[in-house]
Formats: C-alpha cells, sequence, structure tokens
C-alpha cells in the first residue's frame, strides 16, 4: 500500500464512505484535532511518568483512534457498508474516566483556586494534551450542529478533558511540583 495516492493535491481528502470533502472541513478539523490529542498524549506517555498513567494513556489513545474513525465516517455514505467495521465507544468508556478522576481525586489536596499551568514540563504537557482536548471538542460540538457526531464521542471528550486536568495534578503531586494558584490582581 502507498503511502500517497494523489488524490489530496486538489485541497480535498475522501471520508469512509466515499465522500470526498474539503480539507479544511469542520469534520476533518475535528478528527485532524482528535489527531493532535493523540499525539500529545503519546509524548505525556514517553515522560517518566509511573506505569499505571502510561497503561492509561494507551488506554485513552485507543479510544482517540476509535473517535478518529467516527468523526472520519460519513454518516449518511458510510452506513451500513462501513459502520459495522468501525469501533464504538460506550458508557464503560467514559465510566473508565470518572473512576481514574474520582481515583485521583482521593489522594489530591482540595482545590481552593484555578492552577496555573506549569511546575514540570511532564505537567505543561498534560496540560497541553487537556487544551487540544479542549478544542476537539469545541469542534466536534460545532460539528454535531451541522452534521451527525456520535454523541458519546462529545461526552467523552468532555470527561477525557477533565481527566486529563486531574492527571496535570497528579502528575505535580508524584513529581514534587509547585500548583502555583491563580491569584486575580482586583
Amino acid at each position: 500500500m502507498k503511502i500517497y495516492t494523489r488524490k489530496g493535491d486538489t485541497g480535498t481528502t475522501q471520508l469512509i464512505g466515499g465522500t470526498r470533502v474539503p480539507k479544511h472541513h469542520v469534520r476533518i478539523e475535528s478528527y485532524g484535532t482528535v489527531d493532535e490529542l493523540n499525539s500529545f498524549i503519546g509524548l505525556l506517555r514517553d515522560q517518566a511518568i509511573a506505569e499505571s498513567h502510561k497503561i492509561n494513556l494507551i488506554e485513552i489513545q485507543d479510544r482517540l483512534f476509535t473517535i478518529g474513525s467516527s468523526l472520519a465516517s460519513d454518516p449518511e455514505k458510510s452506513i451500513p457498508k462501513f459502520r459495522e467495521k468501525i469501533p464504538v465507544l460506550n458508557e464503560d468508556d467514559v465510566l473508565f474516566l470518572e473512576k481514574e478522576i474520582d481515583k485521583m481525586d482521593e489522594v489530591l489536596p482540595e482545590m481552593k483556586s484555578f492552577v496555573l499551568p506549569g511546575g514540570h514540563t511532564t505537567v505543561s504537557y498534560c496540560h497541553l494534551a487537556r487544551c487540544v482536548c479542549r478544542r476537539a471538542e469545541r469542534l466536534s460540538t460545532h460539528l454535531s450542529e451541522i452534521d451527525f457526531v456520535e454523541p458519546m464521542v462529545i461526552k467523552y471528550l468532555n470527561r477525557l478533558s477533565d481527566y486529563l486536568f486531574v492527571l496535570s495534578r497528579m502528575l505535580a503531586k508524584e513529581l514534587n511540583a509547585a500548583e502555583t494558584p491563580w491569584k486575580p490582581r482586583m
């Protein structure tokens, strides 16, 4: 299989199902941002962090490929021919994130203010992933206003951004990095 097809040389790309759309289409922006998020999570996973976090991040990366597949599908033409070949998210995927958030929250100090991103390079990578996750969520909700998006995609991205925020706090704790509270100037 060749990596290049030359079909995109005119500024369009093909969705699962065969439909061609401009490369700047909100559907392409949505799954492209999910791909960017997956790369940031890979960068985070490559850091010196606990093995349990790495295992969770691999699970999340797998779910992000599932989301990418869903977003890359033409909702009209990929059904039923391709739909059964595309993996799906389910409520257990969201519950997995919630369970992990709850476990971390049990050992983290109570938040009394917003926290400025930073304190350690690894913590900053986690915040970058969180920000990209929020952008993926915004783009996916925008897409859902004009075309079908599997509702579980938006729910998962919303919970994932929460997970990444709590993970950033957990990493700060584990790496002995100071959390800097935001003190608004009034």
